[in-house]
């Protein structure tokens, strides 16, 4: 999807060649991967004379939250606190990280105060 996000629309052949040195993919691999996210209604698949162009449906931020969202419930039990706890807990936090999460959930905090 980020190649896909970066320059849309493509063809098969572009999002092969485009994603073959980083990932190793072939053409029926990306032909896989680009149904499933017809399927899912992340991308739509349009005919330009032979070739199908993919084009995203999705915006970036809807899938990072959709994404997210999926993986807090399948791993977490959708608790953010259990999360949190278990990365503090296998000390995988910087302090940086912890400067970032305290921004924030002081952010979240002055929003959910708002009438």
């Amino acid at each position: 999807m980020t190649v896909l996000w970066a320059s849309p629309p493509m063809t098969i052949a572009q999002l092969t060649a485009a994603l073959r040195e980083e990932t190793g993919w072939g053409k029926h691999t990306v032909i896989s991967m680009l149904s499933r996210l017809e399927d899912k209604g992340a991308v739509r698949a349009e005919r330009n004379g032979r070739a199908k162009e993919y084009t995203p449906l999705l915006r970036r931020e809807d899938a990072v939250e959709r994404e997210t969202s999926r993986f807090l419930d399948k791993v977490y039990g959708g608790r953010l606190g259990v999360m949190v706890n278990a990365m503090l807990d296998s000390r995988s936090l910087t302090r940086e990280d912890i400067d970032e999460l305290s921004a924030i959930l002081e952010k979240a905090k002055g929003e959910a105060e708002r009438p």
